[in-house]
């Protein structure tokens, strides 16, 4: 399975300390984010992994030539036009790929543990599988969702009525079967629209769901975290704290 890794924004939210890196790039207990989620995924056994590059892309680049993994294919596509489409510009750029087997998608502000990747791997259905977390309430940024007593994904999105929301989506999808077609087909859809440089490429799963099924697989129980804003980065770096040193908290703390 190969691993698409989105990773092109600056992450404007965190200036000034990403001012002259990519979020991408911000260190948290020795590693960076992107080395956080490369060494999760190659954990389990993905050694297939592509990173959407845009801001600083030469420091993305010259980071991951450095890793010099020889069990590692990793390597980058340049979104020319990051600076004014939203995250579907850079999935759209991905689409030969998503011709060519199953594959995952992972957001790149979203640290994930390799216990958590095992878990999803081993838990996803044909078709789309969408990664949620569970907790009592949901802020103004959460990606939320509404889902059946089956699991099946209803809706998704910001601002969806929160008297119907029952999870989130962590960013954090795998696509296997007829799954990775009929999603880089409605990917090229949206596109070609009026609203396609600024749309989510999670509209486009909600999309889908009104007409086939999208699984959910919960991983409610393991730890992850998010690095939107400034207060993310503290937590995170407790987080990976706990990691390094051998430790999963209980539930997500980021």
């Amino acid at each position: 399975m190969r691993a698409i890794i989105l990773s092109a924004g600056q992450g404007s939210r965190l200036l000034p300390l990403t001012a002259e890196r990519p979020k991408c790039l911000i260190e948290f207990s020795g590693r960076t984010l992107l080395d956080w989620q490369i060494d999760a995924l190659a954990a389990n056994g993905i050694t297939e992994i592509v990173v959407v590059v845009g801001f600083q892309a030469a420091k993305v680049e010259e980071h991951l030539a450095a890793r010099a993994d020889k069990d590692l294919h990793i390597t980058t596509l340049f979104n020319p036009f990051f600076q004014v489409a939203d995250n579907l510009g850079s999935v759209w750029l991905t689409r030969p790929l998503m011709q060519e087997g199953d594959f995952l998608i992972l957001n790149g502000d979203t640290l994930v543990t390799p216990e958590l990747v095992a878990e999803v791997l081993a838990e996803a259905q044909e078709g789309i599988n969408v990664t949620i977390d569970v907790k009592p309430t949901y802020d103004s940024d959460d990606m939320k969702v509404v889902k059946n007593a089956e699991g099946r994904l209803l809706a998704i999105g910001k601002t969806l009525p929160l008297d119907q929301v029952n999870a989130e989506s962590i960013g954090f999808l795998v696509f296997k079967g007829w799954g990775a077609k009929c999603f880089a087909d409605t990917v090229d859809a949206v596109m070609h629209t009026a609203e396609g440089v600024k749309s989510w490429y999670l509209r486009v799963i909600g999309r889908i769901a009104e007409n086939f099924q999208v699984n959910t697989v919960s991983i409610e129980g393991h730890s992850w975290g998010e690095v939107d804003f400034p207060a993310d980065v503290a937590r995170a770096q407790a987080l990976t704290s706990l990691w390094h040193h051998g430790a999963e908290p209980e539930r997500r703390i980021a």
